[in-house]
């Protein structure tokens, strides 16, 4: 049996798919698309565009190839009645199982929020590979308005830091250079009484590979604290990416985002202020029902502004069982317009 295993989406997908591939390495072998007899598709569900690129992708591949395709991840959790066709559907938790699935047909998607955090596989440790990304944390229960996140990925939980600790030194053993945290919302790491900056700090005096790397950082969680970590250490890169969506209150408010803009500003200039050379990129959603003009216009004054080195600029897109989905929303000419506008910057 030869598989292949097809990502769309995030960071975290990417983990979870590396896991796939070594839980399938026990049964089978990884192959090239062409030799596939299983294609799995490990889908996004955040925009209806990731919804799309799935779609698309199981109609090329059942006209052209007569592998068995696979549908697990976010977008069959929350959306499980779309299978585009696929053989077998696969949720949150039933795709870590996926070798007790593959054989069978049907749609297996357990409902509810309630997923445990699935324990690393490295089997196969990387080879010739010198960047590792580490789900170090799980789930989200902010429900922001236009967000899907928290139904497709279940609330959030954390890895255990003795699990991390094990992880990171067969890494360091096995030649990786760089790992980069990665979750849904790791600023809300916590195993016991250690939460994120604490997670940081005995990172720093364990034996890990020389770089770390922290992925995407709510602004909530870039304090004081978290600032001087980042500029003292001598393991952690000396960049942040922040996922802001908006520079203005009032739209920030609309979204449910759990911060105003003059604090993300104070932890702008903190950052760029006390450790050199940092590089910051910054998430911005721009197309949101509540976006008026003058809501954009500040958003896009606060990002010329910044010295920001890197700008992911993406559309709203309404998602069925969302707050948002019940808004006007705005055209989509409009909002294509404000995403050029943005990443001309």
């Amino acid at each position: 049996m030869r598989f292949f295993v097809y990502t769309t989406g995030c960071r975290t997908n990417q983990c979870d798919s590396h896991i796939i591939v070594e839980r399938l390495g026990k049964i089978g072998l990884p192959s090239s698309l062409e030799q596939a007899d299983y294609v799995i598709v490990n889908a996004c569900t955040l925009t209806s565009q990731a919804e799309r690129d799935a779609r698309r992708f199981i109609e090329r591949i059942k006209k052209r190839r007569e592998a068995e395709v696979v549908l697990v991840g976010c977008h069959p959790q929350v959306y499980r009645e779309r299978t585009f066709s696929a053989d077998l559907v696969l949720g949150q938790r039933e795709k870590f199982r996926i070798e007790a699935f593959i054989g069978r047909r049907g749609v297996f998607v357990e409902g509810g929020r309630d997923v445990p955090m699935e324990k690393v596989e490295l089997d196969h440790p990387p080879i010739g590979r010198t960047r590792f990304f580490l789900k170090i944390q799980d789930g989200c229960d902010r429900f922001c308005t236009y967000c899907v996140v928290p139904l497709a990925r279940g609330r959030k939980r954390s890895r255990p830091f003795s699990e991390i600790r094990e992880v990171m030194a067969r890494l360091r053993g096995g030649g990786i250079k760089e790992v980069v945290l990665t979750g849904i919302e790791i600023g809300a790491y916590a195993d016991g009484n250690m939460d994120f900056k604490s997670l940081l700090r005995r990172l720093e005096v364990e034996e890990t590979p020389e770089r770390i790397r922290i992925g995407s950082l709510d602004p909530l969680y870039v304090d004081a604290e978290l600032v001087a970590i980042l500029r003292d250490s001598k393991k952690l890169a000396k960049s942040l990416h922040i996922p802001l969506q908006s520079a203005s209150d009032r739209v920030l408010k609309e979204m449910g985002r759990p911060y105003g803009i003059k604090d993300v500003e104070e932890r702008l200039e903190a950052l760029l202020g006390e450790i050199d050379g940092i590089g910051l990129g910054l998430d911005i959603l721009t197309g949101f029902p509540a976006e008026d003009p003058l809501a954009f216009e500040e958003t896009v004054g606060f990002v010329e502004s910044r010295g920001v080195y890197y700008l992911h600029v993406f559309p709203f897109s309404r998602r069925e069982f969302t707050a948002a989905f019940h808004m006007r929303d705005l055209p989509e000419t409009e909002k294509k317009r404000r995403v050029r506008v943005l990443r001309a910057l």
